[in-house]
Order: structure tokens, then C-alpha cells, then sequence
């Protein structure tokens, strides 16, 4: 019997990237997206559901699960990638960005994995796969938006771990580093305001610095390949580093106190203590 993938956000990235592993190694994919109407490719392919779900539209989540439950006779997998980055001074960003952040990065998510849940509860099986970042275990300058979506889905992943272990449905946490997508272009809200002064010079030497990391980042097909792993790894196994640069920061959080990683950042930026 072919295992059944869904995911969101695959009408570019990572998330189109992973459909698309999975589907060569011979799974069906419900591919999910806010604008179907726009796919050229996966309508043609077989073994793929094109389907529109919006996860800040909750009706729509229950709708794709439904479709891809009908199309293929079940799902074994979830991987929750759809996502954005805000950005920018905390004191300038409208309450809109903020709401939103969450909405997608974390509502979104547990939406999706509620309405998924009854159907994985019923198989006793399944896999959950939850995307979220380098940026979910350590914190930078003008990412607290961001960086508090990433912290949160980790949250919620670590305690569910434990209350689904028991009906037989995994979950995982994948946490790539920088990726060669359009991340930095549709997928990142900035906010600024130039008359603030005060934030002006950290904010371009911040952003100078993010400019350099993602353009150095992983393709995409390599962090994918590192979720497929997750979905179909059988060890207890929570959590998975994405890429070459993932694996070194999260190594050296790890080894350095708070103490140590905080005045390494200010050093990095030249923030005063």
C-alpha cells in the first residue's frame, strides 16, 4: 500500500521541494497551497493532489484533509511548512504583522494538526512534522516576532510528543538553517520606520549580516531530504538539524551558556552590554 504525505505550502521552497521528493520516492503527495489555480505542474502528475488549503482560513484545512482522505484512502504524514518571517524593531510593527505572525506560524499549525489528529488517532498511526527553524532554539536581533512563532511550534511539539506517543502517532521537529529559497522576498514581512533613529545603524548591520547567512544557505532539496528522514524514521528521535550550518549553530548553542551566547551576539553586532 503507497503511503500518503500532506503538506502545506508547496507552491514554492521547501515545501515544493518536498512534495516533490516524496513523490519520487513513490508516495502520494496532497499538495496543498493557497492558489491552486495557479499550478502548472503537479496537476499533471499522478499520484498528487493539488488542493487548496490557507492555513489562516480554518475551514479550508478541513477541507484539504478531507480531499486528500477521499483521493487517497488515508494520510500517514503531516509536514506543517507553510510559514513567513516578520522582522524589524518590536516598537514599529503593527499589531496586523504581529497577529499574523502567529496566526500562520503557529495557529496555522495547530489547526492543521488538530484536524488531523481524529484520522491518525482512528489508524493508531501516524506522523506529524513540524518545520521550524534554527531560529526556534536561539534568538537574534529583530526576530522576535519570528523567533517567538519558532519557539512556540517547538513548544507545542515537545509536550505533544508525549500525549499522542501513546496512540501510536510520532512527532517530529525539523530545524533547517539558512535556505537558498525566497525566504528573504515573499516570504519575509519587514517592518521599519527610518524616523526612529535609534535602531537604524544595528538594523543595517543586522540585515547586512542576514544577507550574507541566507545567500550561503542549503538548497532546498537537501533540507527536504532531511524531512523525509524524519517522516519515515522509527526511533523516539524529536528533533532533526537541517543543514551543514544548522548543526554547527545548534552545537555551539548548546555548549555555551547564556552568559556566553548573548555577549557573543552583542560582540557579533556591536550592541552595547
Amino acid at each position: 500500500m503507497t503511503n500518503t504525505v500532506l503538506i502545506t505550502g508547496t507552491s514554492s521552497g521547501l515545501g515544493r521541494a518536498t512534495a516533490k521528493l516524496f513523490h519520487t520516492r513513490g508516495w502520494n503527495v496532497v499538495a496543498t497551497m493557497r492558489d491552486p489555480a495557479k499550478e502548472t505542474e503537479f496537476i499533471d502528475m499522478d499520484g498528487v493532489l493539488v488542493t487548496r488549503l490557507d492555513v489562516e482560513e480554518a475551514a479550508s484545512i478541513g477541507e484539504a484533509v478531507e480531499n486528500g482522505i477521499r483521493e487517497f484512502g488515508g494520510i500517514d504524514v503531516l509536514v506543517n511548512n507553510a510559514g513567513f518571517g516578520a522582522f524589524g524593531p518590536l516598537e514599529v510593527t503593527p499589531f496586523e504583522t504581529m497577529r499574523r505572525q502567529f496566526e500562520v506560524n503557529v495557529f496555522g499549525v495547530l489547526q492543521t494538526m488538530q484536524a488531523l489528529l481524529p484520522h491518525f488517532r482512528s489508524r493508531k498511526s501516524g506522523t506529524i512534522v513540524n518545520v521550524t527553524s534554527v531560529g526556534g532554539r536561539m534568538g537574534f536581533p529583530f526576530g522576535s516576532l519570528y523567533h517567538g512563532s519558532k519557539y512556540a511550534v517547538e513548544g507545542v511539539s515537545e509536550a505533544l510528543q508525549y500525549e499522542l506517543a501513546p496512540l501510536g502517532i510520532k512527532v517530529r521537529v525539523v530545524e533547517p538553517g539558512a535556505i537558498l529559497t525566497d525566504f528573504s522576498g515573499r516570504s519575509l514581512q519587514m517592518s521599519n520606520d527610518a524616523a526612529v533613529t535609534e535602531y537604524q545603524s544595528l538594523l543595517q548591520s543586522v540585515l547586512e549580516a542576514y544577507g550574507k547567512y541566507m545567500s550561503s544557505g542549503s538548497e532546498p532539496d537537501k533540507i527536504a531530504e532531511v524531512i523525509f528522514d524524519a517522516a519515515t524514521d522509527s526511533s523516539a528521535t524529536l528533533r532533526y538539524a537541517a543543514g551543514g550550518d544548522a548543526v554547527e549553530m545548534l552545537a555551539g548553542r548548546a555548549a555555551a551558556d547564556d552568559d556566553k551566547f548573548f555577549a557573543s551576539i552583542k560582540s557579533q553586532f556591536g550592541i552595547a552590554s
